[in-house]
């Protein structure tokens, strides 16, 4: 499906899903890059051209040259079936065939195919195991090598769609854009705010644009229940004592026109994760400058924004935690480009994309190891206190800010202290 608006970051998947509905189509395509977000568009696109829904079974063929090797599935791409008028092929893993050895062998069996191919045949080779940033000249070199490799032997014959980065511009585009076409108004600060808070990757917005989307357009719960929509457009309510009341009804309005139908920052706020812990790094920030007085307006704004305020608490000390030991693994390991993060950190365990470079400038404020095991311990002390059913939970939590945003003070060995705790 094409994009809403033309935008520079969907040029190749638009030429390509318009491409594939003419003529012009060529025998074979290689989606080069890992944005699942471009692929799938182009994946949904293919099937609704070319793979009729009651025909699917016998047309479309998911392959994985990890487990089917090339031969058999240009084999099975020459073969018409008596099934279906057109075959699609999703050939996987292309990166085995640019392994090790000269794959001389497959690469002419390629050449042949393509010389000769089958009309009624189209075969997409994925190459997902290359990441293409938005900037192409920022492209890694070891990406940028093996993607001269695929060009050079498959380009001959094959169209290249560049599965690419989107652009964070085109991405709020998309999502100001896309929220019109289905009538919704998408406040563009909070479209920036989305797509910062997920560092513009696509498969993310998509997914929590959805649920944004249904959040604002969803009915009010209280007039669903107390209104009921006739056959005839007119609204009949019922009054507490259970009598019909058709004066009451026309002052109520069907509850879908109840909903807002506009997607503001709070919503984001609220709504997204990620944009909830934007504001935990902003505190752990000011904690790490040693900055008193923001880190206590920083935690006043946290406990504002949650919609358990100060029973939220815990939550709050558990991401402070997770943070800091997040902050001791990258001091320990010496991160400091953001991309050598994922090699150290776990999956289930490394931060949104767009707190990397400042989790490693926060890190890297703490002189040693101790420091930060001692920023661990204050937080699993507050953590204790509060589940002590203190009686201010607020007095807790600005006591931590306050000593995690103070530099510990040096200790002193004191012989006779050591000579009373022998005694």
């Amino acid at each position: 499906m094409p994009s809403p608006i033309q935008l520079r970051s969907f040029a190749s998947t638009d030429r390509f899903t318009a491409e594939i509905a003419t003529p012009s189509i060529k025998p074979g395509y290689v989606l080069i890059g890992d944005e699942v977000f471009l692929y799938d568009r182009c994946r949904k696109a293919v099937l609704a051209t070319l793979t009729p829904e009651d025909a699917r079974d016998f047309s479309l063929h998911d392959l994985d040259l990890a487990e089917t090797s090339i031969f058999e599935v240009l084999d099975r791409a020459q073969t018409p079936s008596l099934m279906a008028p057109f075959q699609v092929l999703f050939v996987r893993n292309l990166k085995t065939l640019y392994g090790r050895g000269s794959k001389k062998e497959e690469f002419t069996a390629i050449d042949a195919y393509f010389r000769s191919p089958n009309p009624q045949a189209l075969i997409l080779f994925v190459a997902d195991h290359l990441r293409i940033p938005t900037d192409l000249r920022k492209m890694d070199y070891q990406d940028k090598e093996r993607f001269e490799r695929i060009r050079e032997s498959l380009g001959d014959w094959c169209g290249f769609v560049d599965l690419a980065r989107v652009d964070e511009t085109d991405a709020i585009k998309w999502v100001t854009t896309t929220a019109e076409s289905r009538n919704v108004k998408f406040d563009p600060d909070a479209a920036r705010e989305l797509v910062d808070a997920l560092g513009a990757d696509m498969m993310l917005v998509a997914s929590e644009f959805e649920k944004l989307l249904l959040y604002v357009s969803a009915p009010s719960n209280k007039a669903s229940q107390n209104s009921v929509i006739l056959s005839d457009g007119a609204a009949e309510s019922k009054d507490p004592e259970g009598l019909n009341s058709t004066a009451t009804a026309q002052a109520i309005p069907p509850a879908t026109a109840l909903a807002r139908n506009r997607v503001t920052l709070g919503d984001v706020e609220t709504m997204v994760l990620a944009a909830k812990q934007r504001s935990l790094y902003e505190l752990t920030d000011a904690i790490s400058s040693k900055d008193r007085p923001r880190a206590l307006l920083l935690l006043h704004g946290l406990l504002n924004a949650s919609d358990g305020g100060e029973d939220a608490a815990i939550g709050h000390l558990y991401m402070l935690a997770r943070t800091f030991r997040q902050m001791l693994i990258i001091s320990e390991k010496n991160v400091r480009d953001p991309r050598a993060i994922w090699a150290v950190l776990w999956q289930g365990f490394r931060m949104p994309p767009f707190a990397a470079e400042d989790l490693i400038k926060q890190a890297r404020r703490y002189k040693s190891r101790r420091e930060l095991t001692r920023a661990i311990r204050l937080v699993a002390r507050a953590d204790l206190e509060l589940r002590s059913s203190p009686a201010n939970k607020l007095l807790v939590l600005e006591r931590l800010i306050l000593d995690l945003s103070t530099e510990p003070k040096p200790t002193t060995y004191d012989p006779s202290h050591q000579f009373a705790m022998e005694l």
